[in-house]
C-alpha cells in the first residue's frame, strides 16, 4: 500500500522520513481543533502508519500556534443549537476514537510534540500516545468540565493510566489550565524544553526511540499497557512469548553477538 499523498489543505498531513512518521494537525486557522474532516483524515493516515513495517515512531504534531484546541465547537453547538448532538458527535468520535485505538495498539512508538495550547481532546491527544515532549511555555487545559461534559478523545486512557484516579480527578474537575512543567512532574511528559528548540528536540528523540528494533518496541509497548490489568501468571506468560519471539530476530542475534565479544 503506497502512502498517502498529503496536499498542503489537507486537514492532518503526514511526512516519512526513514523510520518515522510526523502526522501535523493542519487547521491552524481553527487552532487544530477537531471536527470530522481531520478525524476521518487521522484514522485515514494511522491506519496506514499500522501497516507500515519500516516505521517504527510516528510523531505527531500541530501546524501554528497551537498542538490542538480540541473538539470544534463550532460544529458541536451548531450540532447541539439543532438537537444532532448524537449523530454528529457520534459520527466524528467514531473516527476520532479508531484513530486513537489504532495509536494505542499499534507495535509502534508514538511521541507527541506539544507546544501552545492543548485543550480538551487535545490535551487527550497529547497525554494518549505513549509519550509525549513538550515547549517549555506549552499549556495543557481539560475543559470538559467548564462546558458541562466529561471527558473524551481518550483523555482518560491516558491520563488515569499515568497519574492514578485521584490526580485524574483533580486534572479533569479542579485544573483551570496546567504547565508543562507541572504535567513533567506528574509524568505525563518525557520531558520539556525552550520553544524554540522543540521541533529539533523531538526530531533527536524520534531518533533514539527509533534505534529500538521493532520487535523490542511492539513487545514492550503490549506488556506495558496490559500489565495494569492482568494476572501475574498471563502477564508472565506474555513476557515469556514476547522475549522468545524477540530473541528469534536477527537484530537480537546481532546484538548478543556484538555484546558478548567485547571482553574477548
Amino acid at each position: 500500500m503506497s502512502a498517502p499523498v498529503s496536499h498542503p489543505d489537507d486537514p492532518a498531513l503526514l511526512r516519512i522520513d526513514g523510520p518515522i512518521a510526523t502526522i501535523t494537525l493542519n487547521r491552524p486557522a481553527a487552532f487544530n481543533s477537531i471536527n470530522l474532516a481531520i478525524a476521518q483524515k487521522l484514522e485515514q493516515l494511522a491506519t496506514y502508519i499500522e501497516g507500515d513495517d519500516d516505521i517504527r515512531v510516528v510523531v505527531i504534531e500541530g501546524e501554528g500556534r497551537a498542538f490542538s484546541a480540541g473538539g470544534d465547537l463550532q460544529t458541536i453547538g451548531a450540532a447541539a443549537e439543532a438537537n444532532t448532538v448524537t449523530p454528529v458527535v457520534g459520527e466524528l468520535l467514531k473516527h476520532y476514537h479508531a484513530f486513537i485505538d489504532i495509536i494505542r495498539r499499534m507495535p509502534k512508538l508514538s511521541l507527541s510534540s506539544v507546544h501552545g495550547s492543548a485543550a480538551g481532546a487535545g490535551m487527550g491527544l497529547a497525554f494518549v500516545t505513549d509519550l509525549c515532549i513538550a515547549a517549555d511555555d506549552a499549556r495543557f487545559t481539560p475543559a470538559y468540565a467548564k462546558i458541562g461534559v466529561s471527558p473524551d478523545g481518550g483523555s482518560t486512557v491516558g491520563i488515569v493510566g499515568t497519574v492514578g484516579s485521584r490526580r485524574a480527578l483533580q486534572i479533569f474537575l479542579s485544573e483551570d489550565n496546567f504547565t508543562a512543567q507541572q504535567a513533567h512532574q506528574w509524568g505525563l511528559v518525557a520531558k520539556t524544553v525552550p520553544a524554540a528548540e522543540l521541533k529539533a528536540a523531538t526530531r533527536q528523540f524520534a531518533e533514539r526511540l527509533a534505534q529500538n528494533p521493532p520487535a523490542a518496541i511492539a513487545g514492550t509497548k503490549s506488556l506495558v499497557y496490559q500489565a495494569a490489568t492482568t494476572p501475574v501468571k498471563q502477564q508472565l506468560d506474555a513476557e515469556e512469548h514476547k522475549i522468545i519471539m524477540a530473541m528469534n530476530t536477527e537484530e537480537f542475534r546481532v546484538a548478543v553477538k556484538k555484546f558478548t565479544s567485547k571482553g574477548k
